[in-house]
């Protein structure tokens, strides 16, 4: 019982760490200029990954909520100019989609790591990096799906304005968020052999 004890207090430990890193990097995201639109980037999203690998799909909902969280205080205190913007035309619409983007970014990928890594026994070196390739590559598409389908759904007037004249398809993908979806999965991408290692790592111990 003691040692079940002792295990829970260090997932929450190693949890609360990631939460305190998830706050900092979002926190200095909203610090680096958009870019080509009106959207901030983010750098929150691997420490949000590397909680749903080693903590599932409660402890990446957990992370992603945080996030969330965040991204939503960044719109309100003007942290996030265009965010903020969007807070002053519909509060309760920009919470939710904050929200819900941020848990679905580490709720889904989660479920993608143990889908591709497979059964305890049947797990590979390639299965493991595949799987957490998915995870991280999955955690930028569906952040910023969901933020553009939030857009579409509660905020069209606010999307053409933005637009300004150019057709919003294209906006979107230029300007809205588009160049700042690619920053991000790449990002994804180059650091995804760190993921890895980290969830080695933390494992062993």
């Amino acid at each position: 019982m003691k040692r079940n004890q002792n295990q829970s207090i260090l997932r929450m430990v190693e949890i609360s760490m990631l939460i305190a890193l998830v706050v900092v990097l979002q926190i200095v995201s909203a610090m680096i200029p958009p870019i080509g639109g009106m959207v901030s980037i983010t750098l929150t999203l691997v420490p949000v990954v590397v909680g749903a690998i080693l903590f599932g799909k409660k402890g990446g909902a957990v992370l992603g909520f945080a996030f969330g969280l965040i991204v939503m205080i960044n719109c309100i205190t003007a942290l996030d100019p265009g965010g903020n913007i969007l807070w002053g035309v519909n509060p309760f619409c920009t919470a939710l989609i904050c929200l819900v983007k941020g848990i679905a970014a580490g709720f889904f990928p989660a479920i993608f790591y143990g889908l591709v890594r497979g059964k305890e026994a049947t797990v590979t070196n390639g299965r493991k990096y595949a799987g957490a390739m998915v995870a991280a590559l999955s955690a930028p598409v569906i952040n910023t799906g969901l933020f553009v389908c939030g857009m579409l759904l509660f905020f069209k007037d606010t999307l053409y304005a933005w637009a300004g004249g150019t057709g919003v398809i294209t906006y979107i993908l230029l300007g809205l968020a588009g160049l700042n979806f690619l920053v991000e999965f790449l990002i994804n991408i180059i650091l995804t052999p760190a993921i890895v290692r980290i969830v080695d790592i933390v494992k062993k111990r």
